[in-house]
C-alpha cells in the first residue's frame, strides 16, 4: 500500500510566526517598563525567531553537539571545540539582536536591560544551549567595572553586535564574547574552596595592570571557545577575581588546556569544559581578597538570565500546546474546546505568564538601578522559575500525546534542556541559602522586596494574608537564626517558594487581566489547586479567557 501524505487531523508546523507579537504578557510587559522603542526590533527577531530555519538550526545543533580538538594533526595543542555551522548561526543572531553585552553602554537607549531580557525571552524558545555565550558575555560586565581601565577596553568588544568566531587577538575581532570558570571539582559552589592559585607576575602579555600567572583546573568552564574569561583563583591576599584572554597580545595562545567536554543529560549544543591552567596569564579584576564580591554581580546577571530562559522554555512550551490543540481534533470536536484540555492549557499558562512577568521587573530592576530588590528578588526568582520549566515541558509533552514524547517534535529536547535552568549558577539549596544570607547581611533588601510585594495591598484579600503570613515567618527566622540556625535552614524552602509565590501574585494583580491573577492567587497563593496541572477550580469562561490571552491571533 503507497504511504499517503494527505490524512487528515494532521497538525500544520508551529511556523512562520512572529512570536514576539504573539505573546501578550510579553509585549505587555515591554510597553510597561518602557521600552518601547524597542519595538520595531523585538518583532523582527520573533520572526527570525518563528521561521522553520531557526527551528532547523535548533535541531541540528542538538543532533550533532560540539566536539573537543585538543591537538592539531602535528601534535601541537590547539585546545579548540568545533561546533555545527548552525551554532555559529544561532549565535551569530543572537549576538546581533543585542544579547551580549550593548545593555551596558552608557549611551545606551532608555530600557536596554528590559528590552534585552524580551529578546532573551524570544530567542530563548528557538534553542537555549547557544545562549549561555551570550549569558556570559552579558555577565563579565559587572565584574569587568571593578576596574574602570579593564572596563573601557573590553566593554566595546562585547557590545558589539558583530560576531566573530575563532581565536585572535582581541583587539583585531570585529566582537568578542566572555566565558566564565569558576567551579572547580572539589568545591562545587562553594568557592573559597578553589585550589587554583595566583603568583604575581608583572608585565605580563595581557592587557591591563596587575598581571598574574595562574596553576590549577576548574570542573565546569561555561563557553570555552570564549575570548576572555572570568576567573576566580587565590592570590597572597586571598580568593580574587581574573580576566584570562584565550590569546595574547603579542598573538601567542595563553595556556588554557581543554581536558574534556561533559556529557551532560540535556543543554548538548552548549560545550561545558574541564580546563587546566599552567603558568596562564591574567590580569587582575578587584583587589586581592575580594573576589566573591567582585563577581557577585556576574553570577546575579547569570541567575536572572536562567530566570528568563526558564520563562522562554515554558513560553515555547505553551505555544506548541496550545498550538496542537487548536488544530488537531479528537472524539468529534478540536482538542481547544474540550473542558480538560482547556484546563490543562490554562494552569500551563498561567504558569508561563508569571515566570515571564516575573523575569521582566527584575530586568527592568537592572534598568533602574534597584540593587536592593535585585539582590533579595534575583536568587527568589532563580529558586522557583527555574524550577517549574521541567514539570511545564512534561506537562505540554503530554499534550501532544505520543508525539510529544519523540525527538523531532522538539519538546523532548526542551524537556531535557530545562532543568539547566535551575542547576546553573547556584542549585535551589545554593539559591534558598543565598535568600536567607540576604536576609541576615542586607535585612534592607528583604523590607525592599516586602514592600515590592505589598504594593498590591487590597487588591486580594488572600494575597494580603499570605504576604502577612510570609512578614511574620522572615521577622520569626531574623530572630531565630541566632538561636537556632539549624532550624531556620532547614525552613528556607518553604520561605522562598512562598515569596516567590506572592511576588508573582502581587505583580499579577497589578498588571494581568483579572482571570490570570485571580486564578493564580486562588491556586498557588491560597491552595485551591491540586498538585498537577489541570486542576484549576474556575469554569470555562475563565479558562476561555486565559488560553486566549496565551497565544495572540
Amino acid at each position: 500500500m503507497a504511504e499517503r501524505d494527505d490524512a487528515p487531523n494532521l497538525v500544520p508546523p508551529p511556523v512562520d510566526h512572529d512570536l514576539f507579537s504573539l505573546d501578550p504578557p510579553l509585549v505587555d510587559a515591554v510597553r510597561r517598563h518602557g521600552a518601547e522603542a524597542h519595538l520595531g526590533r523585538l518583532r523582527e527577531l520573533g520572526r527570525l525567531a518563528g521561521i522553520q530555519r531557526s527551528a532547523k538550526w535548533a535541531e541540528a545543533v542538538d543532533r550533532y553537539p560540539p566536539k573537543l580538538r585538543t591537538h592539531d594533526p602535528f601534535g601541537r595543542r590547539v585546545d579548540e571545540v568545533e561546533y555545527h555551522p548552525s551554532w555559529h548561526r544561532l549565535l551569530q543572531s543572537g549576538v546581533r539582536a543585542g544579547l551580549t553585552a550593548p545593555a551596558w553602554r552608557s549611551d545606551a537607549m532608555a530600557a536596554a536591560h528590559a528590552a534585552r531580557a524580551a529578546a532573551f525571552v524570544v530567542w530563548a524558545q528557538v534553542e537555549l544551549g547557544h545562549t549561555a555565550a551570550l549569558t556570559t558575555s552579558y555577565a563579565a560586565i559587572p565584574a569587568l567595572r571593578t576596574d574602570e581601565a579593564l572596563d573601557q577596553v573590553w566593554l566595546p568588544r562585547l557590545a558589539s553586535r558583530a560576531y566573530e568566531s575563532g581565536l585572535r587577538i582581541p583587539s583585531e575581532k570585529l566582537g568578542c564574547l566572555a566565558g566564565l570558570a569558576i567551579t572547580e571539582r572539589q568545591g562545587g559552589s562553594d568557592l573559597r574552596a578553589s585550589t587554583t592559585v595566583a603568583r604575581p607576575s608583572p608585565d605580563g602579555p595581557v592587557e591591563g595592570g596587575h598581571t598574574y600567572r595562574l596553576t590549577g583546573q576548574k570542573w565546569f568552564c561555561t563557553s570555552p571557545m570564549s575570548d576572555v574569561f572570568v576567573v576566580l583563583a587565590h592570590a597572597p591576599g586571598g580568593l580574587t577575581c581574573f580576566l584570562v584572554p584565550r590569546v595574547l597580545v603579542d598573538g601567542g595562545r595563553n595556556t588554557w588546556r581543554l581536558l574534556r567536554l561533559k556529557d551532560k543529560a540535556g543543554n548538548r549544543s552548549s560545550a561545558s569544559a574541564e580546563v587546566e591552567l599552567d603558568g596562564t596569564w591574567a590580569v587582575r579584576l578587584g583587589e586581592e581578597g575580594r573576589g566573591p564580591r567582585t563577581v557577585a554581580g556576574t553570577i546575579s546577571a547569570i541567575r536572572l538570565d536562567a530566570v528568563l530562559g526558564a520563562a522562554g522554555l515554558m513560553r515555547h512550551c505553551v505555544t506548541r500546546a496550545v498550538h496542537h490543540a487548536r488544530h488537531r481534533e479528537a472524539f468529534g470536536s478540536s482538542l481547544i474546546d474540550k473542558p480538560l484540555m482547556q484546563n490543562v492549557l490554562a494552569d500551563l499558562a498561567l504558569e508561563s505568564e508569571a515566570a515571564t512577568t516575573l523575569a521582566m521587573r527584575l530586568a527592568a530592576a537592572v534598568d533602574a538601578g534597584e540593587t536592593e530588590l535585585i539582590r533579595a528578588a534575583v536568587p527568589v526568582a532563580k529558586f522557583w522559575v527555574t524550577k517549574r520549566a521541567t514539570p511545564v515541558a512534561a506537562e505540554a509533552m503530554e499534550c501532544l500525546g505520543g508525539n510529544g514524547y519523540v525527538e523531532e517534535h522538539g519538546l523532548a529536547r526542551v524537556f531535557r534542556e530545562s532543568p539547566v535552568t535551575s542547576m546553573w549558577e547556584g542549585t535551589g539549596n545554593i539559591n534558598a541559602l543565598d535568600v536567607l544570607r540576604a536576609m541576615s547581611l542586607q535585612p534592607r533588601s528583604m523590607e525592599v522586596l516586602l514592600g515590592e510585594i505589598d504594593r498590591a495591598r487590597g487588591a486580594d484579600p488572600r494575597l494580603d494574608k499570605a504576604v502577612d503570613e510570609v512578614a511574620t515567618f522572615l521577622q520569626a527566622a531574623s530572630r531565630e537564626a541566632r538561636r537556632d540556625p539549624a532550624a531556620v535552614e532547614a525552613g528556607a524552602r518553604w520561605m522562598v517558594e512562598r515569596l516567590a509565590l506572592v511576588l508573582q501574585a502581587s505583580l499579577l494583580l497589578r498588571h494581568a487581566p483579572s482571570p490570570v491573577a485571580t486564578t493564580f492567587v486562588a491556586t498557588r497563593v491560597a491552595g485551591g489547586g491540586g498538585a498537577l496541572f489541570g486542576t484549576l477550580p474556575v469554569g470555562r469562561k475563565t479558562t476561555q479567557a486565559i488560553v486566549d490571552r496565551a497565544l495572540a491571533d
